[in-house]
């Protein structure tokens, strides 16, 4: 299973007609968030299926993958790289978790950072201490670079299925004042995941944060809430 029989098998399962819709809806316009970003046009379940088949791969050929234009190969590259990385021993983990990360770059939507930041970095750094989880998320948190920004809060999925808060309300108080709307989706949409496991840390961090709130974000963490609390917060 080599690289140019992946590429040879995406080209194969491309569709033109859902090429154009996954184009215009992750934003590939001149100055959008994907700008530049080519789709095949192939759905994940199929995307997931053919993986299976290449998890050979090394990080060399994932490599070519994730520096390619096609959107397509690097969302089936970084699913190859979590695959690998559950099946990993310690040491393997670290290699691709550090693989990852030099690749931030090229992780550039927020579906390939959504599939694959709370599989890789942030089960790593769960099991890393406290302070380590804590200062990497920081960093990636205070970046310029919008992806390592959304890695940051997404990373810490993997806390909140842990009921572990901590890392999720730190990242979120640096990412209120953040201009863009991905950061606004993806902080509310972790505080709702927080919720619904302990509905009084939600509570409490709305409580104290509300008015610094991008009303995305606000909309977002309190979907699950009942219409009266729901409006209690959205109109303080």
């Amino acid at each position: 299973m080599s690289l140019q029989g992946l590429k040879s098998v995406l080209e194969k399962e491309a569709n033109e007609e859902k090429a154009g819709i996954h184009s215009r809806f992750f934003k590939t316009g001149k100055g959008e968030y994907g700008e530049g970003s080519i789709f095949l046009g192939i759905p994940v379940p199929v995307l997931r299926n053919i993986a299976k088949k290449y998890q050979n791969l090394s990080l060399k050929d994932l490599q070519i993958l994730l520096d390619d234009k096609i959107h397509t190969y690097r969302f089936i590259a970084v699913i190859i790289l979590v695959e690998e990385y559950k099946k990993s021993d310690r040491k393997k983990k670290k290699e691709i978790y550090e693989f990852y990360l030099k690749n931030s770059k090229n992780i550039n939507n927020w579906d390939l950072v959504d599939v694959s930041a709370p599989h890789i970095v942030g089960e790593y750094l769960y099991n890393q201490s406290r302070t380590i989880a804590k200062k990497t998320l920081q960093q990636l948190a205070i970046s310029e670079n919008l992806w390592e920004r959304r890695i940051a809060i997404v990373s810490t999925y993997h806390f909140i299925r842990q009921n572990r808060f901590g890392e999720t309300i730190g990242v979120t108080q640096i990412l209120l004042k953040d201009k863009h709307d991905l950061i606004h989706k993806a902080c509310g949409w972790m505080l709702r995941e927080l919720g619904k496991r302990d509905q009084e840390v939600l509570e409490s961090f709305l409580d104290k944060y509300v008015d610094m709130m991008p009303r995305t974000m606000l909309r977002y963490s309190i979907e699950r809430f009942e219409e009266e609390k729901r409006k209690y917060y959205l109109n303080k």
